[in-house]
């Protein structure tokens, strides 16, 4: 009943109710490593969360696509991805440590802005003067939500920029490989790769076997990430992503409630003046780059 009923709906809503979904699980993610972060390590819970998906993705996808899932043009890239993206779940682990989920994931929303920056600086594209604006805006919004000069700015205040600069440079990297490389190619070995780099490292941080509750916890953590991620591939599978882009924004709402439910926090007005700022800059460049197919827009846990 459900399958039919679903089938009934146009490929447009149904992208769309799968987007927010998974923005919804990611939020959900994020709030469980801050919750995890306080009673063990947070590198065991990244080895945790690559490991829960590199295995769930493979089992899913190789007795679908066997080895034709396996081939690559570009095995270097591949393996420069998936250090890229553990760098970026390194950092975001650690920085919600420091930050309430909501300004975090704001903050992380200002990637598309950083995308057009480095896309400028970097493979020398064209950039109008609106992008410029909005790049503009989008970096104030940030400044709102961190402040500067408030007690919480140190050397952590620094760590979700630094992610967001290299989450970047992952999106950059992608949009290139995505001219010849399959998009469950370079999500499975991107997996693999931090899963292997995790393991490896796990002797150093393992800190002895979770107790119950931490463990279910971290189940979650692997659950909403994957799940997050077969819904994302499904929305953009039935919608287009000049549609969806907007919608991407839904994830800094799910965070902020996440926040209030699970750790009473509620932004200031300067902190919400900012996050408006940062979606309405970021929705705004996001729609233009994916209208105009230069740059894959994919949400934070992507």
């Amino acid at each position: 009943m459900p399958a039919r009923f679903l089938d009934k709906l146009p490929p447009s809503v149904l992208g769309v109710a799968f987007l927010v979904l998974a923005t919804a699980c990611f939020a959900v993610l994020d709030t469980t490593v801050k919750v995890v972060g306080a009673s063990m390590s947070i590198l065991v819970a990244v080895w945790f969360r690559y490991v829960f998906q590199a295995v769930a993705v493979a089992a899913f996808m190789l007795p679908r696509q066997g080895r034709q899932l396996l081939q690559t043009e570009h095995p270097r890239y591949q393996v420069v991805r998936g250090l890229l993206l553990l760098m970026v779940s390194v950092l975001s682990f650690v920085s919600v440590q420091y930050m309430p989920v909501g300004e975090f994931t704001a903050i992380v929303m200002t990637t598309p802005l950083v995308v057009t920056l480095l896309a400028a600086l970097l493979l020398k594209e064209r950039v109008s003067v609106l992008r410029w604006v909005l790049v503009a805006g989008g970096f104030t919004g940030a400044l709102m939500v961190i402040q500067p000069g408030d007690a919480m700015i140190g050397w952590t205040s620094l760590i979700p920029l630094v992610m967001v600069f290299s989450y970047a440079c992952f999106q950059i990297l992608t949009s290139k490989m995505a001219r010849t490389e399959d998009p469950m190619t370079m999500h499975l070995y991107t997996g693999w790769v931090g899963a292997l780099i995790a393991t490896a490292a796990l002797p150093l941080i393992w800190q002895g076997m979770p107790d119950l509750r931490t463990f279910a916890l971290l189940c979650l953590i692997g659950l909403a990430g994957t799940v997050g991620h077969f819904l994302l591939i499904l929305a953009f599978a039935r919608t287009k992503a000049s549609t969806l882009t907007p919608f991407l924004y839904s994830q800094i709402g799910f965070a902020m409630l996440c926040g209030w439910v699970v750790f009473d926090h509620i932004p200031g007005r300067l902190e919400l003046g900012g996050i408006a700022l940062i979606v309405l800059c970021g929705a705004t460049a996001s729609w233009l780059t994916a209208r105009e197919k230069r740059l894959p827009v994919e949400p934070p846990e992507a």
